[in-house]
């Protein structure tokens, strides 16, 4: 990740903002004839507009969401910000600023970068762009299943695009990778005005064919449950051709403890809200870290033993809630799009699945250490020894494998305000595991998912996905009826 807010983010932020006023709808994909173009501007000068909406979205509400139905944080019983989210209440009237940034802030600008450089032949910002509309659309589509897509981003020549299927919109943008990763990518033609424009990786091309690569593993992993015979030929395609994967995570860094230059969730959970203390720690995610005994938790929540709340508990009167672990939050903290230990988690799962596990014990070792690395939490030498507590099961079942890749996904995903894919994860493997009972019984298995004390869905179901926003709604009569959040989207369990 590269360190570049203050080279362009007046710059950036003043675009964003030109090419998102003077719209009398709320999004690009249905605009008005009134928003301005950004047919004069540059892939240089777009594509970092585009970044910041992206970064803006996942690492901020959407890192809010991820966190709580992830369950690495809960609900406060002193505040009552996030109450809807803990509950499963969330209505197409909520959540709605992810979906207008990913859309208006990032794929608008995304395909003009692609526009303009395909027709230039300016290939270093054709992957950059391709690679990053992948990745925003490719997380629209994990939410809420089918979005606008083909007919979308044409302005006022078509207000009312239609909604694309899931499984339709992730082939495109497979395409579309694999039609940039074949281009011809020199970085030495870069400026420095380029190379400050690429805010994740300075210009270095070797790291965006790598991101691209991963990003591309991570969705046919996806399909593997229901699509199978896609995932294994799209992952075997990969390895063919020898593509190599992130050794570094892709994702943004450089923010500083100002407004609106700090990290996105930071600034919209602690600096702008009149308590810091909404999101507390989970009984989920704690539970599991003091059961390993895992130095990591100190890195989540400033303490080796925090004070947890059982997930969706805010009613409840524990009186040790009152002094419960505040998330561990600092305004320079990176937002990641696909982290170093995702990377080596999803090759290990690849190798399991096709390659009859050759090599991916090295890279779940690989993946666990990253993750203590990030968090400063040294060596995970002795958790991963033969007779530690994450040691990999090489003599185990295929799908005792995949619970320990996902295990430790999820437990990685808490770093960079990655929580997000933690939650997907959870939809796509069902790891870590659903308790059977709330997490104060004590046959509660730590680590494991409970119910929310507070769901207003019911029995034992768990949200799957967010309802079609409001604000497309409104302005889109192509919009589907609102699926209920407990309906899984195509590639979920």
């Amino acid at each position: 990740m590269k360190s570049l807010f203050k080279n362009i983010f007046l710059a950036t932020g003043l675009l964003s903002l030109i090419i998102s006023a003077g719209c009398k709808k709320q999004l690009d994909i249905n605009v008005d004839p009134n928003n301005p173009t950004v047919s004069n501007g540059t892939p240089s000068v777009v594509f970092p507009a585009g970044v910041f909406g992206t970064t803006a979205a996942v690492g901020g509400e959407l890192a809010i969401l991820g966190g709580i139905w992830g369950q690495y944080v809960t609900q406060s019983a002193f505040s009552n910000q996030y109450k809807i989210i803990d509950a499963y209440q969330v209505s197409n009237s909520d959540l709605n600023r992810g979906y207008q940034l990913l859309f208006t802030n990032g794929l608008k600008n995304y395909q003009f970068v692609i526009d303009n450089s395909k027709a230039t032949q300016n290939w270093n910002f054709y992957i950059m762009g391709a690679t990053m509309k992948a990745y925003s659309a490719q997380v629209l589509v994990d939410l809420y299943d089918q979005i606008p897509y083909f007919q979308a981003l044409q302005g006022a020549n078509l207000l009312t695009p239609k909604f694309d299927d899931g499984y339709t919109i992730y082939q495109d943008l497979l395409k579309l990778l694999d039609t940039a990763l074949s281009k011809p990518l020199n970085a030495a033609v870069l400026t420095a005005s380029d190379k400050s424009a690429d805010l994740l990786f300075a210009g270095n091309m070797d790291k965006w064919t790598r991101f691209a690569n991963t990003l591309e593993l991570k969705m046919y992993l996806r399909m593997v449950y229901k699509k199978p015979a896609d995932a294994q030929a799209g992952i075997q395609k990969l390895y063919a051709r020898n593509a190599k994967f992130l050794d570094v995570d892709a994702g943004v860094s450089g923010f500083t403890n100002v407004t609106n230059k700090d990290n996105p969730m930071y600034e919209q959970n602690i600096r702008s809200l009149n308590t810091p203390d909404n999101l507390r720690a989970s009984k989920t995610f704690t539970s599991f870290l003091a059961a390993k005994n895992d130095p990591r938790v100190t890195y989540f929540f400033g303490t080796a033993a925090p004070v947890p709340v059982n997930q969706g508990d805010y009613a409840g009167t524990d009186p040790t809630y009152k002094n419960a672990t505040v998330l561990k939050e600092s305004p320079t903290d990176p937002v990641i799009f696909i982290s170093l230990p995702e990377s080596y988690f999803m090759q290990a799962e690849a190798l399991e699945r096709y390659f009859a596990g050759a090599g991916a014990k090295a890279m779940y070792d690989a993946g666990v250490q990253a993750s203590f690395t990030q968090t400063g939490s040294g060596s995970a030498a002795s958790f991963l020894a033969a007779a530690g507590v994450y040691a990999y099961p090489t003599a185990g079942t295929l799908e005792q494998k995949i619970e320990a890749i996902s295990v430790q996904k999820w437990i990685s995903c808490a770093y960079g305000v990655h929580y997000l894919e933690g939650f997907f994860e959870k939809n796509r493997t069902g790891y870590p595991r659903t308790s059977a009972v709330y997490s104060t019984s004590a046959s509660y298995v730590p680590g494991q998912f409970v119910i929310s004390k507070n769901s207003v869905l019911g029995g034992s179901l768990l949200p799957k996905r967010l309802v079609f926003p409001k604000v497309e709604s409104d302005a889109n009569p192509n919009t589907p009826a609102i699926v209920p959040i407990t309906t899984t989207v195509w590639w979920a369990q």
